[in-house]
């Protein structure tokens, strides 16, 4: 049978429960063990999908099309396992599903109620599509305190009694914040957040203490005795260089121990930790590096890009490089200081994203990488920017644009009506935003003799796609002319995948995003090529 282990977050948001659960997977996996992370979001909405990344960072796709939160990106990266749509869910995603089935009177008359069954619901997620995993991590969004947790707490004070306490177990990761006015570190808000949890009825098993400072002795004594947790399992978390420290830190504090002593398991082998910080140690002590420049309209949070920053830093670890990401705001970026705000980054990436807004700063990024021979790389967004771009300025077509921004263009790039998935068709919208686009993973016919094909060493590949506007196809032939080559299409040939420039160092697009895909010891080719040609590049300058 499955152990649950239940992550709980106090005091303020953003603390790393994400990278917690994700670092305790690791550890569990070292050992020997299966298994599965997931992830419960108190929010209304349905899935993040239509969420400005201001309000929630980025927006992650499984290979089967979900758009989860960013926490499972992390998930992935540190565990090499696929989620599903079955590992990340909302309230929203819950109330709908309850609404549509009282719509149909699966209730039989009777009242619907937050108990039984908002919370019956909650617990049919928790353990659905559990088969051989030895652990099921689930981390619950929000913090203890928000009103939107309420349901999910109580779903998971009354799992742990369905399956008998001693088969689960809970985390609560707080904040301890030093006061530099009196030089001390402070245990009360930890107190108040477990007294909160505990009125709910759960008391943790282990608390995780984040810090930017090391925990004395006397302060987890004094967090042990308020909180009814061991000594032994109140665990500290210290601010680490890189996120992929963070396994061997809890290691170093023991939290994989306290786990497995919880529940009464032996370990099936010590962990090795040596993958871990050999891509530790490239990342902190490379003594060369790069300099790229991320233009988007999003630069001003760091979680808007998650996933592109860390398959950013995998293509350094590839290269034995660390990677410097600067942050160009799109909307800031003019003709007039486009030489200014470019000439310390050696290759220039646009990131996915929507709307018109920042867009014509983005094409003038790309006119001049191109005409400066600047390794760029266009991430489904990017991409058709790029495709913009080369059809103003080099097929002569001043209003060429996308009928994302309006019908007043010539459409090069259009609304992605309909699509097709094995047997299954699929219709695009303007109207309905959530979930109309096309999602998941795509197979692409790579162009023989092409970059795109010598990168990849493959003639197929896969890749998760988040987009509802698509390049036209009838300018291939055009374009083509001018030396920007369709380097990859969709199988039926219908699709344009990848773009690339010829007599260029280095100049790709991409319809999908590889970046969900990388990971910090498999990183993804496409980084890890892009990397390479910006170290050319820059050693040529």
């Amino acid at each position: 049978m499955a152990r649950y282990v239940f992550v709980t977050g106090g005091v303020v948001s953003s603390l790393g429960k994400g990278l917690s659960s994700a670092s305790l997977a690791a550890l569990l996996q070292l050992r020997g063990f299966k298994v599965r992370i997931r992830k419960l979001d108190p929010y209304l909405n349905v899935d993040p999908g239509t969420m400005n990344p201001f309000q929630h960072g980025e927006v992650f796709v499984t290979d089967d099309g979900a758009e989860t939160d960013l926490d499972i990106g992390h998930y992935e990266r540190f565990t090499g396992i696929s989620a599903t749509k079955s590992d990340n869910i909302t309230t929203g995603g819950i109330y709908s599903d309850i609404i549509k089935k009282e719509r149909k009177g699966d209730y039989l008359g009777g009242t619907v109620q937050v108990v039984p069954h908002v919370t019956d619901r909650i617990k049919k997620f928790i353990s659905h599509d559990i088969k051989n995993e030895d652990f099921v991590i689930c981390e619950i969004g929000g913090t203890v305190g928000d009103i939107e947790s309420l349901p999910f707490l109580e779903a998971i004070r009354q799992f742990s009694n369905d399956i008998d306490k001693k088969n689960s177990l809970f985390i609560h990761l707080t904040l301890v914040p030093y006061m530099k006015a009196s030089g001390e570190l402070k245990t009360k808000p930890t107190q108040h957040s477990v007294k909160e949890l505990r009125s709910l009825g759960i008391q943790p098993d282990i608390i995780i203490c984040r810090s930017e400072k090391k925990i004395p002795i006397s302060e987890r004594k004094k967090i042990s005795l308020f909180c009814n947790v061991n000594i032994e399992n109140v665990i500290e978390t210290i601010d680490v260089k890189t996120i992929y420290e963070a396994p061997i830190s809890f290691h170093k504090e023991k939290l994989d121990d306290r786990v497995l002593s919880q529940f009464n398991i032996k370990s099936k082998k010590y962990p090795n930790l040596t993958k871990w910080k050999n891509i530790t140690s490239k990342i902190l002590n490379s003594k060369k590096d790069v300099n790229i420049g991320i233009i988007g309209k999003y630069v001003n949070l760091k979680d808007a890009y998650k996933s592109l920053d860390e398959a950013l830093i995998h293509g350094g670890i590839s290269n034995n490089l660390k990677v410097n990401l600067t942050r160009i705001d799109s909307e800031n970026l003019k003709i007039q200081n486009l030489k200014s705000l470019l000439k310390d980054v050696s290759g220039v990436l646009i990131p996915g994203g929507f709307g018109k807004r920042g867009s014509e700063g983005k094409i003038a990024a790309i006119k001049y990488a191109r005409l400066n021979n600047i390794p760029f790389f266009g991430i489904c967004f990017g991409m058709q920017m790029a495709v913009i771009e080369a059809a103003r300025n080099l097929l002569k077509i001043k209003d060429a644009s996308t009928s994302e921004f309006g019908n007043n263009c010539t459409p090069v790039v259009g609304l992605l009506e309909e699509w097709q998935k094995g047997k299954k068709i699929f219709k695009g919208s303007e109207k309905n935003l959530g979930g109309t686009m096309r999602l998941g993973l795509y197979e692409a016919i790579l162009k023989s003799n092409s970059l795109i094909s010598k990168i990849y060493s493959m003639k197929k590949i896969k890749e998760r796609h988040r987009h509802r506007y698509e390049v036209n196809i009838k300018y291939k032939k055009e374009f083509e002319k001018k030396g920007l080559i369709f380097s990859a299409l969709s199988p039926d040939g219908m699709l344009p995948e990848i773009i690339e420039l010829q007599n260029h160092p280095w100049f790709v697009g991409v319809q999908f995003h590889p970046e969900f895909r990388s990971k910090p010891f498999t990183p993804h080719p496409l980084f890890s090529s892009f990397v390479k040609a910006v170290a050319i590049n820059k050693r040529k300058h």
